[in-house]
């Protein structure tokens, strides 16, 4: 486990999956990431890379050959080396390997850096390519925030605020796969109430989000989180069933559509990276 702290924060790091494990501001005495409890789902916030979501029967087809990836890729599963430049910053590296190479033929340079910037945690992603040809890769994140219930506080007293948006439209997950049916969801005053009936069915997932800053709140007091991303152009609202967690999950790609015909070069969301070239996103996150 590795630490990283100042004044405001301590946040607690695992090099398998360079998963942020623990976020625990000092100030109000509180954790915020999900416990990572595995009678619900035994994750705290993993890396979803080469692809985001599910491929259409777990393959994908390039230049005329199949390969196969797990739902959210194999990033989370491997060992990350790592570099902590100070007591408030870390960088986790991962490159391609004989095993990576098997089922994802490109060589990248994946690196994540965590910051701590006062009160907040930065988290940025950086996908280099060190070949002459074009990598084409997805990313995206799985944060898993906790929302303490019992003292008088219930799953059903928070919500969610979205900065910039008034109605949500949402798609289906159908056999992990992205369905063509929308359900709209209305916001009063941009808030949405949460309870555990809106995940039985698996994650919404959108593609026309306009917020760019997500809060997390509750009726009961004043503690919460600010979540803020930019130039994601999906993201994922997610919990295991009846579970006392929400995640907030921007992404840089999306799960194949039911009809997609599993060409990697033509999957939604593809970014392609030309050779020699660098690619950067980035989150934060505030607790108060």
């Amino acid at each position: 486990m590795i630490i990283l702290e100042n004044t405001n924060i301590k946040a607690s790091f695992s090099t398998k999956g360079a998963e942020l494990q623990s976020l625990y501001n000092k100030n109000t005495e509180r954790e915020y990431l999900w416990d990572g409890n595995p009678d619900f789902w035994g994750k705290y916030s993993p890396i979803l890379f080469p692809i985001v979501g599910g491929l259409k029967e777990n393959r994908y087809i390039l230049e005329g050959r199949e390969y196969e990836l797990p739902r959210h890729g194999f990033a989370r599963d491997h060992q990350f080396d790592s570099k902590q430049l100070s007591e408030t910053e870390l960088i986790f590296i991962l490159r391609q390997s004989s095993g990576t190479f098997s089922v994802y033929p490109f060589e990248f340079d994946l690196l994540i850096r965590y910051e701590l910037i006062e009160e907040q945690l930065r988290c940025t992603y950086e996908v280099n390519n060190p070949a002459d040809n074009p990598l084409f890769f997805s990313i995206g994140a799985h944060p898993a925030f906790a929302i303490p219930t019992g003292r008088n506080l219930s799953y059903t007293d928070y919500y969610l605020e979205f900065n910039k948006d008034i109605t949500l439209e949402y798609h289906k997950i159908k056999h992990d796969l992205i369905d063509t049916e929308t359900i709209t969801l209305p916001l009063k005053d941009g808030k949405l109430p949460l309870k555990y009936e809106l995940f039985y069915d698996d994650a919404l997932v959108f593609k026309t989000l306009k917020s760019d800053l997500i809060s997390l709140k509750n009726h009961k007091n004043d503690h919460g989180l600010d979540f803020s991303f930019k130039d994601f152009p999906y993201f994922g609202i997610w919990a295991a069933k009846n579970a006392d967690f929400i995640c907030l999950e921007p992404w840089c790609g999306i799960a194949d559509g039911v009809h997609h015909n599993q060409q990697l070069k033509e999957k939604e969301g593809i970014i392609t990276l030309e050779a020699q070239q660098e690619w950067k996103r980035s989150w934060e996150i505030r607790s108060f």
